[in-house]
């Protein structure tokens, strides 16, 4: 599936998040978005996920705008995972990514074999299947995590939306996770992740950066993480280099110069 956000204005109660966006997504691709607290990230996944209409612009699917398409059929095409995914029982794995198959469903229906292998496919994906019979209460916070993001997969998504997927995760989870985004990206999927550790957005392949609310750079690691572009979406000096082996970015903030941070007398 191919989006695209043309000048997109958008936020809350009359208070505009997103201002005068231009955003193109394509099959397969694996975009990180970063910015600072405020900055827009979370209304784009809302917008893009058609929860959040636009106040000005236009979003397209496949060239056709989003209001064309039923909120099931928008369902069906793309999944997205909340930064706090909650659920009101403690389901089993399987019962809750069973849950993903709901916009396939109209009632009475009962899950088909088709959705059954949906299901089992997304236990897969998320290297869950040894956990489905486990109640989410037991599960570490990398596993309750993947298991909402295979809520998610079970619907077959052509694009996944995923909000600040790897945040308070260990270092052995975030490259587990990291390492399935690029194997779903790799199979055609689109992934959109949100984060704020500009180190570990940097191992994406693409990154759009966002502040004020409006896009200030969008590109490879080495082409958005400047100490120019840091410095205008965080207020902060960085310097940033890259690794002599694997050519990896590196972010390392700087500290203010004295007197520059106020002290409380």
């Amino acid at each position: 599936m191919r989006i695209a956000l043309e000048r997109v204005s958008a936020g809350y109660g009359g208070r505009t998040v997103l201002r005068d966006v231009d955003l193109g997504l394509g099959d397969g691709e694996l975009l990180a978005v970063i910015g600072s607290n405020g900055a827009g990230k979370t209304t784009l996944l809302r917008v893009i996920a058609g929860v959040l209409r636009p106040y000005a612009g236009t979003v397209r699917l496949d060239g056709r705008p989003m209001s064309a398409y039923s909120p099931r059929e928008v369902a069906r095409r793309i999944g997205a995972v909340a930064q706090t995914p909650e659920a009101n029982l403690d389901f089993t794995v399987e019962e809750l990514v069973e849950l993903g198959r709901l916009p396939y469903l109209r009632f009475p229906d009962r899950l088909s074999h088709r959705d059954r292998a949906a299901v089992g496919r997304a236990l897969e994906l998320t290297g869950l299947v040894g956990l489905a019979g486990r109640r989410l209460s037991t599960l570490s916070g990398g596993e309750r995590r993947r298991a909402f993001i295979a809520v998610a997969l079970a619907r077959e998504p052509e694009v996944l939306l995923l909000d600040e997927p790897m945040a308070h995760l260990d270092l052995k989870a975030q490259v587990e996770l990291l390492a399935l985004f690029r194997g779903w990206a790799a199979e055609g999927v689109t992934v959109v992740a949100t984060s704020h550790d500009l180190n570990l957005a940097a191992a994406f392949p693409r990154l759009a950066l966002f502040g004020a609310g409006r896009l200030l750079a969008r590109g490879a690691p080495a082409e958005v993480l400047t100490p120019e572009g840091i410095r205008e979406a965080f207020g902060v000096e960085a310097a940033v280099s890259r690794d002599p082996h694997t050519g990896a970015v590196h972010i390392r903030y700087l500290p203010p110069p004295p007197g520059a941070v106020r002290t409380a007398p």
